[in-house]
């Protein structure tokens, strides 16, 4: 976690940034995320130089003897002019070119790329802040996730279709649930800024290390990991992200997952997203196989269908929807759940309150947990209703000191058995599946919850009444001593 001086650092290059010009909070990041890459690679190139000396080993060089110049130890403490027409007309190209000598999937979305730093002396400014942050403060990867990931939780805007930025705490409690594996193959069909690809690491990185095998590194570094998006900020942004995670080389895509050109089919083991609410796609562009689970142009309905095409036989799903997607009336809505709840195996759903995406919006959401079968397998479904994420629900969304009901939920759904004799007043309780069916399979939690009213017993009305009367005579007593008090002194 970024705190403390760090935190001061990292918002101080944030505000030098922002006096220099540049306001929007996605091509600060943008920028600082070339920054942060030309940084990466002299230090990697310095580890392998550092290695290749001990070692005697000779290793794959990144610079050679002609663009020694272009390396961050090279130009970094040279006058603010050098820089900027190093890295603007020499550096910004070069790393624009590397698509043709590393497989890094951050460079095969470096041709569009623009170098945006308006002034020399801005530029230095975040050269010198970049340095001091990487030299004294974060010089392990994880700590350089956490500085990618404080940034990132600096945009406050929504996407056009409604994509919504996940909060790290919610990415990692849905990723504890569905509990991936290192042989799994983990995919985010609309990843952003690849949060949840990176929570997925983070996980499998926590409880598997140890047993961790040379081929399932190289799967963590590469193959493990895909995700497809159509904003190419956006896939450049999550290359970076996962590069600062360890995952040298993942599957970053640029692709419409809803439309035809998608052709997975039965691909992965374990599918996590946020996927855009409130859009709708042309009717043409969409996959036919999608459209016989829910025939509509709601993206929202369209990615759960999605998801359940692109897993295997048992693959796992833990997904963000709206709440409309648990008790739309229209046929679409219908359909997408009974496919879910009578074709395979439907799990929890995990109702949200409306403030977890604040400031991005107050829509309310749900998490939805299911394994792909094809053959059914619901018998009862999970419902929680979380009231706390351990943060304030307002647009501030203060720190409140503890993660509210995230612990309990995935203490609970790991042990569903205990949850048999719970009560519909209970937080979380369960409900089979016939009663869902017979109601027309509505997943709002709100139609299975039973609400304990207490009974409040109050005065009789002539008891009310005199005790105002009593009130009334006390006030004008009150009163009466307070205008003698006054007049008093006046006289005096």
């Amino acid at each position: 976690m970024i705190i403390g001086e760090i935190r001061n650092k990292v918002d101080k290059i944030w505000t030098d940034i922002w006096a220099g010009g540049i306001t929007n909070p996605l091509t600060v990041i943008e920028q600082l995320t070339y920054m942060m890459f030309i940084k990466t690679l002299d230090d990697k190139e310095l580890a392998n130089e550092s290695f290749e000396a001990v070692s005697g080993t000779s290793m794959p060089k990144l610079f050679d003897e002609n663009t020694q110049e272009l390396r961050w130890s090279k130009f970094k403490d040279k006058h603010p002019k050098e820089i900027y027409e190093i890295v603007g007309n020499r550096v910004f190209p070069f790393i624009k070119k590397l698509n043709g000598n590393t497989n890094s999937a951050f460079a095969r979305y470096m041709d569009d790329a623009m170098f945006l730093i308006p002034t020399p002396q801005l530029l230095q400014k975040i050269v010198t802040g970049l340095d001091d942050l990487y030299e004294h403060d974060i010089k392990d990867l994880d700590m350089k996730g956490d500085l990618f990931e404080y940034m990132l939780g600096k945009i406050s805007t929504a996407g056009q279709n409604g994509q919504f930025r996940t909060p790290k705490h919610i990415r990692d409690m849905m990723v504890a649930l569905v509990a991936p594996y290192p042989k799994d193959r983990i995919c985010d069909p609309a990843c952003g800024t690849a949060g949840f690809l990176v929570s997925a690491a983070e996980y499998v990185r926590a409880h598997h290390e140890s047993t961790m095998k040379d081929k399932d590194w190289k799967r963590f570094s590469s193959s493990m990991i895909t995700g497809y998006d159509m904003d190419r900020t956006m896939l450049r942004i999550s290359a970076m992200n996962l590069m600062l995670h360890s995952i040298d080389n993942p599957n970053i895509t640029y692709k419409d997952s809803v439309s035809k050109e998608n052709k997975d089919i039965a691909e992965f083991d374990v599918i996590l997203a946020n996927p855009p609410f409130t859009g709708n796609v042309d009717q043409e562009s969409i996959a036919d196989n999608l459209k016989t689970i829910c025939d509509t142009k709601k993206t929202e309905l369209l990615f759960v269908a999605l998801f359940l095409r692109m897993l295997k036989k048992g693959g796992r799903c833990s997904c963000i929807v709206p709440d409309g997607v648990l008790f739309g009336s229209s046929k679409a809505h219908k359909s997408l759940r009974n496919e879910l709840v009578e074709k395979h195996n439907l799990q929890a759903v995990i109702s949200m309150p409306s403030g977890v995406f604040k400031p991005y919006a107050g829509v309310s959401t749900a998490v939805l947990v299911f394994t792909k079968t094809g053959a059914g397998g619901t018998d009862k479904v999970w419902f929680y209703d979380m009231k706390s994420d351990g943060f304030s629900l307002d647009d501030k969304r203060n720190d409140l000191g503890h993660n509210g009901d995230i612990d309990d939920i995935i203490r609970r759904y790991h042990n569903l058995k205990c949850e048999a004799n719970r009560k519909r007043t209970d937080q979380s309780f369960l409900v089979s599946k016939e009663e869902i069916a017979g109601n027309n399979y509505d997943l709002s939690i709100n139609r299975y919850k039973e609400v304990e009213h207490e009974k409040v017993c109050y005065d009789a009305p002539g008891v009310i009444i005199d005790r105002i009367d009593k009130l009334q005579v006390e006030i004008s007593r009150v009163t009466s001593d307070l205008r003698g008090l006054i007049t008093n002194v006046e006289n005096g």
